[in-house]
């Protein structure tokens, strides 16, 4: 089996300009530390149409967990790039932090577009778990230099009896996709996800 091309993409489906972004993106994310296979064209749904999207899947490799996706709306002249929904590949209706905006010629964009992506990609990511019984009952994934959270998970059902009495007392909001930070202390187990010159792994509250 060949190996899997950075950005694929079928000739037919782009245009010349679309083309020249993608061949330059895909010769700077060659030397990316993450899976080809995250790197991915979307052509455009019609040919009237003049956006393609290229996005790119940041995970947990440990843990095969999708953390983030972030991707760029290139027209041929401009590109706007950001954190885009996991299923449908659109922008935010609110710029988040990630937001970069740019006008210029094919291979300028694609060469400030991936400078863009190897920003985000530099960033300090880290798993933190809170755990009981050698079980992790909360996760979340954040940005180190900010404290930023992208995604988050709480388990009722291993969490310490007292810690869910006392977070229900406090009407705290928690479930599966989200917790209360602030009330469950600092995380038992910190891991190093990528990015960044945290320590692998760094044990806290033994």
């Amino acid at each position: 089996m060949g190996e899997i091309p950075w950005f694929e993409y079928d000739e037919d489906d782009l245009n010349v300009a679309q083309r020249a972004f993608i061949d330059v993106l895909a010769e700077r994310a060659s030397d990316w530390l993450v899976d080809p296979a995250d790197a991915v064209v979307v052509p455009p749904a019609e040919p009237s149409c003049l956006n393609v999207i290229v996005w790119l899947d940041i995970v947990d490799p440990t843990r095969n967990q999708g953390i983030l996706t972030v991707g760029a709306h290139f027209n041929g002249t401009a590109v706007h790039a950001d954190k885009l929904h996991n299923q449908l590949f659109s922008l935010p209706d609110e710029a988040t932090e990630l937001n970069f905006t740019a006008i210029g010629n094919p291979a300028e964009l694609a060469e400030q577009t991936a400078a863009w992506f190897e920003a985000i990609l530099a960033r300090p990511l880290i798993r933190c778990e809170w755990q009981h019984r050698g079980k992790t009952y909360a996760v979340r994934y954040e940005f180190a230099d900010t404290g930023g959270g992208l995604i988050e998970g709480f388990d009722d059902k291993l969490a310490p009896r007292e810690l869910r009495k006392r977070l229900a007392a406090e009407a705290s909001v928690r479930g599966r996709r989200r917790i209360n930070r602030a009330g469950l202390g600092e995380p038992d187990l910190i891991t190093r996800v990528r990015g960044g010159r945290l320590e692998d792994q760094v044990q806290r509250n033994p």
